[in-house]
């Protein structure tokens, strides 16, 4: 049997829009009708979608350029602040639902909008199917599966430029990309969901004809249709939150592999209809852009003779160190390919720079890296076989961190990091330490770290000796305090919990004096054994009158829950304008 040609023929760029009907004048009423036209679907529906992405990229784009461009006078008012402050309880509202957190209020939202959007085109329009009789024979594309096969392509740039790391829509509204990735997520499943509502109606249609089989064997658009949509199926399922991070090395693996299936087999099935290769076209375009861009940073800006030194630091942490001349911010992330052989060279993977700038020539990227399966335990087997051991590697970065707004603009400061998160602290901490000795006016940082690896403190206080020697020509910093807190179940014992205390306990006091060999002398650094109250932190910061406080968190998703919960809540009192911070930012760190 022959299922090609799977294009028309002869190719081209558009299909004619040249409509006829032989039926009665309120038959051809119906068949010409606005929403139901099969000639003008691809504007009635496919650009109505990309006006829908559009409206909402222009509108976060014009709130970042008007954050970015405001005067520093017009922020000082109390009627920016509270405008800031709803804002802010959209982004940062989340909700805790037993081991999982909810997205932003915001993002719920907005979500919800696209959702009504949806459903609106989709079932808004009558009729579904065809009223086809003998007499009056309308066509065999059921306008339900016309439109939603058209709004799923509207859907197509978006969604691969949502996934890129460096994109436009990131360089327009300043949201990184690992923030924008819930939408690549979300954006990948309506438009699947759209496929399907496209696909359904034709096998019902198909089979009330009884030429299911004939279609099949004869037409190409049955075939490309059913590989792409398998392929699509694999892309969304595997995406799943919990998959995706069970078979993390595999659905790397996979994920571009199926992408060009879809992407082809979709092309194909189009078909050069109407308007529908403009859109191939355009993300064709955008998406070369981006990996261009990647590719020019990696190869050329950053170059490809950089080697990576693994060092075992603890049973579970691995310390990467990478000597480079690239800049970066405190915070930000990187993506590493390790040239290690194996499948793993085919992935790269982010993790947050632990280390800042130095001056100079060289710099040096630091990485913590909790050991768990796949490369990250195989670059820990290689540390212990052989201690320090050089890999190359390549870079692609920096992306994302706290560049939106530097953590030292705020006269209050409180960093927090879970486990291997408390890497993450250690870059704010000595931009902290760089920036004291010409700060302007007073400021304060309290960094927390939170852990449940005995071990950690080991590395960590290593890390804070290793700043203080760098700076070892500042003198005391002021301002500055480092909590460290033991959350091991061994130390069930603990006096120092999340009960509101803010003060140590004896026991903790006596543990603080065991440690402190250990500690950098140049700021405080204290041992606490419990978890800390992190709300209590937030509401003690947010209740200092006409301060800005900036918060910053990366660790378990309890904890992002913890904070982010806190922040919101403080801005309801920044909105009824009570006492206390005149703003309270928050962050939250994806990579660790």
């Amino acid at each position: 049997m022959s299922m090609t040609p799977w294009l028309d023929q002869p190719v081209m760029l558009h299909s004619d829009r040249e409509a006829m009907c032989m039926m009665t004048p309120e038959q051809c009423a119906l068949k010409f009708s606005y929403w139901v036209f099969w000639y003008e679907a691809d504007h009635r529906f496919a650009l109505p979608t990309v006006a829908f992405f559009m409206v909402a990229v222009i509108l976060f784009a014009l709130g970042n350029i008007v954050s970015s461009l405001a005067p520093p006078r017009l922020k000082q008012t109390s009627g920016w602040s509270r405008l800031t402050a709803v804002f802010r309880v959209l982004s940062y509202k989340t909700w805790r639902i037993g081991s999982w957190n909810t997205r932003s209020l915001g993002t719920i939202l907005l979500g919800a909008a696209g959702l009504v959007f949806f459903l609106a085109m989709t079932l808004g329009p009558r009729p579904y199917y065809w009223p086809n009789t003998k007499d009056a024979e309308y066509g065999s594309s059921p306008p339900i599966a016309t439109r939603t096969g058209f709004m799923a392509l509207g859907c197509l740039p978006f969604l691969i430029v949502l996934g890129a790391k460096a994109n436009p829509i990131t360089a327009l509204t300043g949201v990184s990309h690992e923030k924008l990735n819930i939408w690549h997520n979300w954006v990948a499943w309506a438009m699947f969901v759209l496929a399907l509502i496209h696909t359904f109606p034709f096998i019902v249609y198909h089979q009330r004809e009884g030429d299911t089989a004939k279609e099949w064997k004869t037409g190409g658009v049955w075939v490309t249709g059913v590989v792409a949509l398998i392929a699509q199926a694999w892309l969304t399922f595997m995406s799943i939150p919990w998959i995706r991070n069970r078979y993390y090395e595999f659905f790397k693996g996979t994920h571009f592999l199926a992408a060009m299936v879809f992407m082809v087999f979709f092309f194909f099935h189009c078909d050069f209809r109407m308007s529908s290769w403009d859109y191939f076209i355009a993300t064709a375009v955008l998406y070369a852009l981006c990996w261009f861009y990647a590719q020019f940073k990696t190869y050329l800006e950053l170059g490809v003779r950089h080697k990576a030194r693994l060092s075992r630091e603890t049973d579970h942490t691995l310390k990467v160190t990478i000597d480079t001349t690239t800049e970066w911010q405190p915070g930000q992330h990187i993506f590493l390919r390790f040239l290690t052989g194996g499948v793993h060279m085919l992935t790269a993977h982010p993790f947050t720079i632990c280390s800042v700038p130095q001056p100079g020539n060289v710099n040096q990227l630091v990485f913590y890296v909790r050991a768990r399966g796949g490369l990250t335990g195989r670059l820990m087997k290689m540390a212990e076989q052989q201690p320090n051991k050089a890999v190359p590697v390549l870079l692609d970065g920096p992306y994302g961190g706290v560049t939106s707004r530097s953590i030292a603009e705020f006269d209050r400061s409180l960093v927090v990091g879970g486990g291997v998160g408390a890497g993450f602290t250690l870059s704010l901490i000595e931009d902290y330490v760089r920036r004291a000795g010409s700060a302007k006016a007073e400021k304060e940082m309290k960094v927390i770290v939170a852990t449940r690896d005995p071990a950690m403190r080991t590395w960590y206080t290593e890390a804070l000796r290793e700043i203080e020697q760098r700076h070892s020509q500042t003198s005391n910093i002021i301002g500055l305090e480092v909590h460290i807190h033991e959350t091991g179940p061994e130390q069930h014992g603990a006096d120092y919990i999340a009960t509101g205390s803010s003060s140590p306990s004896k026991e903790a006091e006596v543990l603080a004096q065991e440690q402190s060999h250990a500690a950098a002398t140049m700021f405080s650094v204290k041992f606490f054994r419990g978890r800390p109250n992190l709300r209590t932190e937030v509401d003690s910061l947010a209740g200092q009158d006409g301060v800005a406080v900036g918060v910053v968190v990366c660790g378990p998703s309890s904890m992002h829950h913890d904070v982010g919960s806190a922040a919101a809540d403080a801005q309801q009192h920044i909105i009824s304008d009570r006492k206390g911070a005149r703003e309270v930012w928050f962050h939250q760190e994806t990579f660790s």
